[in-house]
């Protein structure tokens, strides 16, 4: 079926939120399916590689959130400035990826997203074809060097801090510019750092990507990315000069407060000031 079969039924989007900007619909290995008008032919190859990167590495940090034997991949959501980005599954292997205005109603544009998968059906499954991304082998690469390095994870003791303040909250690790750790809350051994490293690096690689999608500009500010599973949230925030947050929580937690929870507890500089030696 080609892209233009299903762009008129994806239009219903943004034909009927106020503030939606765009929507794609592509298949897991990022072949585009239908589009809203307004969008070239590159935007939409553009958005779908990312978006399909996207969804293989979310899926990645699911055991980040707890081993819980339910932890199916609900939704990312990717919060710049200027906009907005949610993505869904639209059937096995297809998914659907709508752009809105920072003042969009977001229960509106759900509601709509859901209900647009639910009217297509089978016409949004697609076989899924896993092929390696550039992001996939970065991330391959980055663990083999991080194993090579022999680094260990320093404990931070304010991210500690900020994790036993918060209900449900479970995890934090605090990542440098070059994706490298730079220490994590107690609980974090090595293993589960260099995974969720490798993954973060990716998942900020592409959500950077979307930012024209969200209508703004490669270089806007992108503020988070949210992942949320049937058993809980993972989430990646700015950290200033260039280094991000990851952290996970339980679903029930409230990660609005635990982000800023988070926020309050960095320094200034990404160093790892009150760290201690980590048991890993």
């Amino acid at each position: 079926m080609s892209t233009t079969d299903l762009s008129w039924m994806v239009q219903d989007i943004v034909t009927n939120v106020p503030k939606a900007r765009h929507a794609v619909v592509l298949s897991a290995d990022g072949i585009p399916r239908g589009s809203t008008d307004g969008l070239t032919r590159n935007d939409v190859g553009t958005v779908s590689a990312a978006m399909a990167g996207m969804q293989s590495l979310s899926r990645a940090t699911a055991h980040f959130a707890g081993p819980s034997p339910d932890r199916e991949w609900i939704q990312t959501v990717i919060e710049f400035q200027h906009g907005w980005v949610f993505l869904i599954g639209a059937g096995q292997g297809a998914y659907l990826a709508a752009a809105a205005e920072p003042d969009v109603d977001m229960e509106q544009l759900s509601f709509r997203m859901n209900r647009l998968v639910a009217r297509l059906g089978n016409n949004l499954t697609a076989p899924p074809r896993v092929i390696p991304t550039d992001a996939d082998r970065a991330g391959e690469d980055a663990q083999a060097h991080r194993a090579e390095a022999g680094r260990s994870v320093a404990v931070l003791d304010q991210l500690d801090r900020a994790v036993a303040s918060v209900p449900g909250a479970l995890h934090a690790l605090l990542l440098g510019a070059d994706g490298l750790p730079r220490g994590a809350s107690a609980g974090v051994d090595r293993d589960l750092a260099d995974t969720i490293s490798a993954a973060m690096t990716g998942i900020h690689a592409y959500s950077r990507a979307t930012a024209p999608f969200a209508g703004g500009e490669l270089d806007d500010e992108w503020s988070q990315t949210v992942i949320e599973f049937q058993h809980g949230w993972v989430f990646l925030i700015a950290a200033g000069e260039g280094a991000f947050l990851a952290a996970a929580a339980e679903h029930d937690c409230d990660i609005e407060e635990f982000a800023a929870r988070l926020s309050d507890a960095m320094p200034a500089s990404p160093g790892v000031p009150g760290e201690r030696a980590s048991d890993a």
